[in-house]
């Protein structure tokens, strides 16, 4: 528009450009560009933003005409008694003294008012909300008025790492909450303040170096895998840029300079890195103004969902006065709340409240390292620090979240040692005992950078939080001035010279990866409540998680897993037991209805509606005539089929097809012969034969149809000893295995789609390779696709051998050799042993094996082992067959699973 906001305050922006960049920038910036590539690139003029010194907030109503400051007090006051008690220690009336009339000097007292009322209306209306996550966690204020969960004075944690007086800035609170119900709270407030006074935020995605190279060489029909090899030359760095690329990286720098193809695909990479790729909504940012929005800022219509967002984004809000809120929502909050509802529905009243931080059998749980599920710490990484650290309060949990990042890692098995005893704990200074003692002398967190400033050089909280600022941001000039200021600090308080700088020095490498361990508790917190309800209620804990997860398949095959190993069974779905979601029944998880595929909600209570009231189905045909079937229709009824719904009924799966089928076509067969004579039999005697059932494969090829997984068995299972003897990988331990490192993996093609290559004209392959864990994509290149080929078919066992290939998309596998995995199997075995108990029906079990070994001649050895309470004999037979999966499972389908022994 080429105009300024203030020219502009009134107008409403709908269109889907923004406008940052001028229109100098922009020509050089699209110099050459590929025409493909110009459409995808949000284009922008930058605009004069008016600034404002003042907040723009609404003033909060107290209702009751108390002003505003007043009532901050007294909810703090009643909050802290409610809390602490009513004779409160000295140290929280003071701490709580000095953040109110700092609050109130800021001009914060409607921010902290307005956070406090939707959090108030949120537990009101039952809505899960976390424990305040990020450095509101420090302030006494935030606890006593229930915005936060942690106690500030008990962890030590400080109210200037949230607002710091030496330097005004925006508070930022951050509340997660459950993700199903966040938008509830969005409409609250939007209801309180006006709708034109509230606004989600907008956020630009930008092109990032590996980005930028990749979608040039999309644009420029340069070939994958040189695509994809120029990209993994930059560096793993969110700050990296190309530029920096080249001087860091030799390999790149020589490809930059020996192909004119590279170069060329580099150069306009370079040209469009930065710039906005595309427009989205932040994640949790929500801005409140006291007057209409469009006085304040431009807005723009999300054609995704249609909700109004700013197009100023976070940082630009900022500077025109507006305060942004953050409504975070988490998962687990939902998770913990429906672990609680199972709980309560077995008669247990169960509060976090009532969860006491230090539980032996959490404890135990954590330093078992079985953590699948708990927030935070279920990563492979994690689970293996868990173990070795073996954590046993509160703090050690709080420490594990901030030391398991980039930096901290380092120290990780120095702090595990001073833990255990086994490194002796020493401090570089007497004094620093007190701060330093919960991390065993190491200091971890920018609140020890502060409180070690405060305590060794006199600084006040507001001078040690820009200390540490400006140690964390690597600021030479400002750190070089707090240096000084800090050593004459020191020397005041009788440390020598030569002490006091050792000590700076020491706390600066610290002071870059330390972490807010206002956030850290935070989030410590969350897990250790995760932790408990899995230790003291895991069947209610991983039904709730099953529940949550229900559309991802991915994750309902890992938490499938995990029961497993739990020893809590899994109940298929029941169309006269399943409710709409996961069930506790005892021990065991009863499978949802609405986790069968294309069973819509509406469908689900229709079903429920009608079993409640009417009683159990007796039949298909029973539940055909009780049901709407406009609502219930064929495709429902066939994926309830399908997923084993109507198993219980007495009738099998391809009986139960037929039934629906018939019943959906004007009754059943059975009703339509009842008053026909047979030409061979007696009046109404039924000649219908009953619909075969279907074989193994059919039947879980169905069910993983219905279900996107296997309840009742795998296909793969049959292959189990294969695999492990050839040693070979799970999809769910793709994530740790390094890049480029080689693995063997087993699996079945899910999907296969090919591709052609525009420069040679040849084809590639893209697959989808499931095992019994989960899947991954495996990228099959021209030079192998054209030997292998034929393998390549929608459900086909098949064994790969490839390397990681990670990147900012996930982890893949590039494929090195791929065969059929039946064949590998076959390869690999040289002997099969069949255990059999020396009983009188061993004769009959003789005779059944001998005849159904000859079905599979080959040159396998069999063996047999005769097992008494005295004795085991093992006989070689003399007989050589073929080890093929399907005698093997005909086997174990004989005389039970285990008793054959493939080596």
């Amino acid at each position: 528009t080429g105009k300024t906001l203030k020219d502009s305050t009134r107008m409403k922006f709908s269109t889907n450009e923004f406008y940052l960049k001028s229109p100098e920038e922009m020509a050089q910036a699209f110099r050459d560009v590929p025409e493909a590539l110009r459409n995808s690139v949000v284009i922008a003029e930058r605009c004069n933003v008016e600034l404002r010194h003042n907040n723009l907030l609404p003033q909060f109503e107290t209702g009751d005409g108390t002003d505003a400051e007043e009532f901050l007090s007294r909810l703090a006051l009643e909050g802290l008694a409610r809390k602490i008690g009513n004779d409160a220690p000295l140290v929280y009336r003071e701490r709580l003294a000095d953040e109110l009339t700092m609050i109130k000097k800021m001009g914060f007292t409607s921010y902290f008012l307005i956070v406090w009322d939707f959090i108030r209306h949120a537990k009101s209306r039952g809505i899960p909300v976390g424990p305040g996550r990020g450095s509101a966690a420090g302030s006494l204020v935030s606890y006593s008025l229930d915005i936060t969960e942690i106690d500030p004075i008990k962890y030590n944690l400080l109210f200037e790492r949230f607002l710091n007086p030496e330097r005004v800035s925006m508070p930022d609170i951050d509340i997660d909450f459950c993700q199903d119900r966040r938008q509830e709270v969005i409409n609250y407030v939007a209801g309180k303040y006006g709708a034109d006074h509230v606004a989600q935020i907008i956020t630009f995605g930008t092109m990032k170096a590996k980005a930028a190279i990749r979608d040039v060489g999309r644009a420029m029909d340069i070939p994958y895998a040189e695509v994809d090899r120029i990209a993994k030359l930059i560096p793993n760095d969110p700050k990296m840029t190309i530029e920096l690329a080249l001087k860091m990286e030799p390999q790149l720098k020589q490809a930059f300079d020996a192909d004119e193809s590279v170069r060329e695909l580099i150069m306009i990479a370079m040209r469009l890195e930065g710039l906005n790729r595309h427009a989205s909504t932040h994640a949790a940012g929500v801005v409140i103004s006291p007057e209409p929005l469009t006085n304040y800022a431009p807005l723009y219509r999300n054609p995704a969902d249609e909700s109004i967002v700013t197009q100023f984004e976070m940082k630009a809000l900022e500077k025109v006065g507006l305060l942004k809120f953050d409504f975070l929502g988490l998962k687990t909050l939902t998770v913990i709340e429906k672990t609680l509802e199972y709980i309560k529905q077995a008669g247990e009243e169960l509060t976090l409240q009532n969860m006491p931080l230090d539980d032996g059998l959490t404890y135990e749980l954590l330093s078992s390292g079985q953590t699948a599920g708990v927030f935070q710490l279920e990563s492979e990484g994690m689970r293996d620090i868990l173990v070795r650290m073996q954590p046993n309060r509160f703090e050690d949990l709080i420490a594990l979240v901030a030391l398991y990042r980039p930096g901290p890692m380092q120290w990780i098995d120095d702090f595990i040692k001073r833990k255990k005893g086994e490194t002796k704990v020493t401090y570089i200074m007497p004094q620093l005992k007190d701060i330093l003692d919960e991390t065993y002398g190491i200091i971890l967190y920018q609140e020890q950078v502060m409180l070690i400033a405060n305590k060794i050089a006199n600084f006040s909280m507001g001078q040690a939080d820009l200390l540490r600022k400006a140690m964390g941001k690597k600021n030479a000039e400002e750190m070089e001035k707090q240096k000084e200021v800090f050593i004459r600090g020191a020397v005041k308080n009788g440390i020598t010279d030569k002490k006091a700088k050792r000590l700076f020095e020491v706390m600066e490498p610290f002071a870059q990866y330390g972490f807010n361990k206002s956030h850290s508790a935070a989030y410590a917190y969350i897990a250790y409540h995760t932790a408990y309800l899995k230790a003291h209620y895991p069947v209610a804990f991983m039904a709730a998680t099953l529940t949550l997860d229900m559309s991802d398949s991915d994750r309902i095959v890992k938490s499938i897993n995990e029961c497993r190993k739990m020893k809590i069974a899994m109940l298929p779905p029941d169309i006269n037991l399943s409710g709409r979601e996961f069930r506790v029944i005892g021990n065991s998880i009863r499978f949802g209805l609405e986790a069968v595929k294309g069973v819509g909600g509406a469908a689900i209570e229709a079903v429920l509606e009608v079993r409640e009231t009417g009683g159990p189905f007796m039949s298909v045909e029973d539940l055909l005539t009780r049901v709407d079937t406009r609502k219930v229709n064929k495709k429902v009824l066939e994926g309830l089929v399908k997923a084993g719904a109507f198993d219980s009924l007495g009738i099998s799966r391809a009986a139960a097809m037929d039934a629906v089928s018939e019943g959906l076509n004007g009754g059943s067969r059975s009703s339509r012969n009842a008053n026909q004579v047979s030409m061979f039999g007696e009046e109404g005697e039924e000649q219908v034969a009953a619909a075969a059932d279907w074989d193994e494969q059919e039947l879980l090829k169905n069910e993983k149809e219905a279900l996107g997984f296997y309840i009742t068995g795998h296909p793969l299972t049959r292959y189990d000893a294969v695999l492990s003897r050839l040693r070979a990988q799970k999809t769910s331990d793709l994530e740790q295995v390094a890049d480029k490192a080689d693995i063997l993996i087993g699996g079945i093609l899910r999907a296969v789609k090919k591709k052609n290559v525009k420069s040679s004209g040849e084809l590639m392959a893209y697959l989808t390779l499931e095992d019994d864990e989960g899947s991954v994509e495996v990228i099959v290149f021209s030079s192998l696709y054209k030997t292998i080929y034929q393998l390549l078919k929608k459900d086909a066992v098949v064994l790969v051998k490839g390397s990681i290939d990670k990147d900012e998309k996930g982890v893949r596998v590039r494929a090195l050799e791929i065969s059929n995995l039946e064949d590998a199997g076959k390869r690999s075995v040289k002997r099969i042993e069949i255990s059999l108990k020396n009983e009188p029906e061993s004769t009959e079990h003789l005779r059944r094996i001998h005849s159904l070994v000859h079905e599979y001649p080959g040159d396998c050895q069999l063996y047999l082992m005769i097992r008494s309470t005295a004795s085991h004999t093992l006989i070689a037979t003399g007989v050589t067959i073929n080890p093929d999966a399907t005698l093997v499972n005909r086997l174990e389908t004989m005389m039970g699973r285990g008793t054959v022994t493939v080596s």
